[in-house]
């Protein structure tokens, strides 16, 4: 029988105990546990995109996000490389029919980090063509077996994917916040991507590509920052529910220095943790809904600009609330909570980090979203 819905989520919560005691692990190896990585295989979870003929679950986003928050709350580095890689499942269906044998043919999924940034130089050659940069930020590339990079060609933009012996992963990722996510830089050094590897950079961004047409689902066809910004919500709403968490675990035994009072017994404790909860409510509500939005629209028509636009501004809010919502909590948690060995300040430094994202910055958001209100021409690429 085909693993359901709920048997993921399911699965998810189960790991979420071992997934949270190897967070402080993960952070000293500088990228995910490695039986943490085999465990999500395990369960089925790093491949539940992955469309239904190559025997994966092809579950759906809303799914997805529950497995993804689950994950999330245990470790905030964890969860950001499990959404990667089940969402680049999808940009993998996106390549040539034969590189998509060539990838889930071999075990049924691919665990592949992206750059989407144009950074690549890359020159044809007889049969496809000599690639050539370097991609910073390659979450994922730590436990890769395949990699996709882009960049800008005589011919205009194109994605190319590698298998991960080609490429060269230095190591740079020496991080306060997000250092168990082992981002590091992806460098290539001429190699040759043969045709079949190499899709239209345009064409990807939009949505439908070639090897997208042949599923039904248009999961596979949806355009590449729609499905980036339902990425990385859940990572943000599941990381400041378990900082929550671990928060109101302090609360609940804290006694203040000095005057030895039982801080759960003050009354602004109890508001202070009444305003952090309902915060938290918030960001999960919120995120949920970015959910909601994508795939009802996903299952009804074509994505507009005004949609991309509305979808980049709801993401930067969330993110923008849950940083809020961190720092007040570590300001409400006392100077002890600082100690590396609570969660709570892992919670905190992860969360700034992501929270500080060139997709959903802020301030950048914000400036789009008047743009468009008033008819300018938008002046980021990023929309």
């Amino acid at each position: 029988m085909p693993t359901t819905n709920e048997q993921l989520i399911e699965r998810a919560r189960a790991l979420a105990p071992i997934i949270a005691e190897r967070a402080r692990d993960a952070e000293k190896l500088r990228k995910p546990h490695d039986e943490t990585i085999a465990a999500l295989v395990g369960a089925e979870i790093l491949q539940m995109l992955v469309p239904a003929q190559w025997g994966a679950p092809e579950s759906d986003l809303p799914t997805m996000f529950a497995v993804v928050e689950e994950i999330a709350a245990a470790c905030v580095s964890t969860g950001w490389i499990a959404s990667f890689y089940i969402n680049h499942n999808v940009y993998a269906a996106k390549f040539s029919a034969r590189l998509q044998q060539e990838i889930f043919g071999a075990r049924g999924f691919t665990l592949m980090p992206g750059a989407n940034a144009p950074t690549m130089k890359a020159v044809h050659a007889e049969g496809g063509w000599r690639v050539s940069g370097r991609a910073s930020w390659g979450s994922g590339v730590m436990h890769a077996d395949w990699v996709y990079v882009s960049g800008l060609t005589e011919e205009g933009p194109r994605a190319f994917a590698l298998p991960v012996a080609d490429v060269r992963v230095e190591d740079v990722w020496h991080m306060t916040g997000m250092a168990g996510t082992g981002s590091n830089d992806i460098v290539i050094d001429d190699a040759f991507v043969p045709d079949y590897r190499v899709t239209n950079g345009a064409e990807f961004r939009a949505g439908p590509t070639a090897g997208s047409a042949q599923y039904a689902n248009p999961l596979y066809s949806m355009p590449q920052l729609p499905l980036a910004y339902c990425t990385v919500v859940g990572v943000l709403s599941g990381g400041l529910a378990g900082m929550m968490r671990a928060y109101r675990e302090i609360v609940a035994k804290r006694v203040r220095n000095f005057s030895g009072s039982v801080v759960k017994d003050q009354q602004h404790a109890h508001v202070a943790l009444g305003d952090l909860e309902l915060r938290t409510m918030i960001a999960h509500d919120l995120a949920r809904g970015l959910i909601a939005k994508v795939d009802a629209i996903l299952h009804e028509r074509p994505f507009t600009l005004d949609d991309r636009i509305a979808l980049k501004g709801h993401l930067a809010f969330v993110s923008q609330h849950v940083r809020d919502s961190a720092n007040a909590i570590m300001a409400a948690a006392g100077a002890s909570s600082f100690h590396v060995d609570q969660p709570l300040q892992r919670f905190w430094r992860d969360l700034n980090t992501v929270c500080s994202h060139a997709f959903w910055d802020w301030d950048t958001t914000r400036e789009l979203v008047g743009r468009q209100q008033l008819g300018l021409e938008l002046n980021h690429p990023l929309a």
